[in-house]
C-alpha cells in the first residue's frame, strides 16, 4: 500500500466517486480512499464519476484530491507564501492546497537561522517526495532560476527594483526581480545580509554584459542625507542656486538665516559635498548643477 500511495501522492490522478457524507466526496484509486471536499464542485455528483485532481495528505493525515492544481509539483517551480517557522523543522509554505503546507526542511535551509525565511516572505519550491510517502518543498536551483530569468539591458540603470532573494553567498546575495530579471546584490551595497525569500526594493547600479543587473539596497546620496541637509538644499534651490554661507561663515549668520547651529550646518554640507551636490566657491554655497 505504501508504494501505491507513492506512486499518487504529489500527481495528478483520476479517482472514481463511490460514498459521500456532508463535506466531502470520497474516491478510491488504487485501493487507495481520497476525500474530495464537496465545494469545489457546482453541481452535485454521483457515484461512478470520475473525478482529476492533484492527491496528497493533508493536515489530518488523511489523504485528499483537490481540483485547485497547485503551480509547484515535481520538477515544477511557482512561489509559495511562508505561513510558519519551526527551527526544529523548517518553514512551511502555503502552495494553495486546502488544509495543507509544505514544509522546506531544515536540511535545506542556510546553517544561519537569522538568514532564514520569516513569515510572509516567499520561496520558489518544487516538490519531492520521502521514501514514506510524504511531501516536502524543493527550494528551486540556479538553474531553475536562469531557465526562468530574462536579459536585461542598458535601459535599466539607476531604475528602482523589487526582489526576492533566492541564494546567499559569501560574495554576495542573488535575487530575481518581480520582472523576471536575474540580481546581485554585494555586501557592499548593503548594511545587513537580507534573508532567504525576503522581498527587496533595490536599486539598479550596474547592469553586467550576461543581462544581470548589479543592485544596491543603499538610498541614493539625495535620499541618505539629513533632514538640515535637505533644508539647505531648498534654500539653494530657492536663492538660484547659490548662498553667502560657507563653513567659514559665523554661527551667528548661520543660526539667524538657517536656524542651526554651526556643527549642524557644517556636518549637514559636509554631507552634501560627499555626495557630490554642493560646493564652496569664493565664500559662497553653490549648487552643482547636474543635480
Amino acid at each position: 500500500m505504501e508504494n501505491e500511495l507513492k506512486k499518487l501522492i504529489g500527481k495528478i490522478v483520476t479517482v472514481v466517486i463511490t460514498d459521500e457524507n456532508d463535506d466531502f466526496y470520497f474516491a478510491q484509486q488504487n485501493g487507495l480512499t481520497f476525500r474530495v471536499a464537496k465545494d469545489e464542485f457546482k453541481e452535485p455528483i454521483t457515484k461512478g464519476t470520475e473525478v482529476k485532481g492533484f492527491a496528497y495528505e493533508n493536515a489530518e493525515h488523511e489523504l485528499q484530491l483537490t481540483k485547485k492544481i497547485p503551480e509547484s509539483g515535481f520538477d515544477q517551480y511557482a512561489f509559495g507564501e511562508v505561513v510558519e517557522v519551526r527551527r526544529t523543522l523548517g518553514v512551511f509554505v502555503d502552495i494553495g492546497l486546502p488544509n495543507k503546507d509544505i514544509v522546506v526542511s531544515i536540511d535545506d535551509l542556510p546553517e544561519i537561522t537569522k538568514i532564514w525565511p520569516k513569515k510572509g516572505d516567499r520561496l520558489m519550491i518544487g516538490l519531492k517526495i520521502d521514501n514514506k510517502g510524504r511531501l516536502w518543498g524543493e527550494l528551486a536551483s540556479e538553474d531553475v532560476f536562469r531557465g526562468l530569468a530574462v536579459k536585461a539591458d542598458a535601459q535599466m540603470q539607476n531604475k528602482n527594483v523589487v526582489a526576492t532573494t533566492y541564494r546567499m553567498k559569501m560574495a554576495g546575495t542573488h535575487v530575481l526581480t518581480d520582472d523576471y530579471f536575474l540580481g546581485f546584490i554585494h555586501p557592499s551595497e548593503r548594511d545587513e545580509e537580507p534573508r532567504l525569500g525576503q522581498r527587496l526594493e533595490a536599486r539598479v547600479i550596474g547592469v553586467r554584459p550576461d543581462g544581470v543587473l548589479n543592485l544596491s539596497l543603499r538610498p541614493r546620496a539625495y535620499e541618505a542625507i539629513s533632514d538640515d541637509a535637505q533644508m539647505i538644499l531648498a534654500a539653494l534651490e530657492h536663492q538660484k542656486g547659490e548662498l553667502d554661507y560657507t563653513d567659514k561663515s559665523s554661527p551667528d549668520e548661520i543660526k539667524a538665516f538657517f536656524g542651526i547651529s554651526k556643527g549642524q550646518f557644517k556636518r549637514a554640507i559636509g554631507h552634501l559635498m560627499k555626495a557630490g551636490l554642493v560646493r564652496q566657491e569664493n565664500g559662497k554655497l553653490i549648487l552643482n548643477k547636474q543635480q
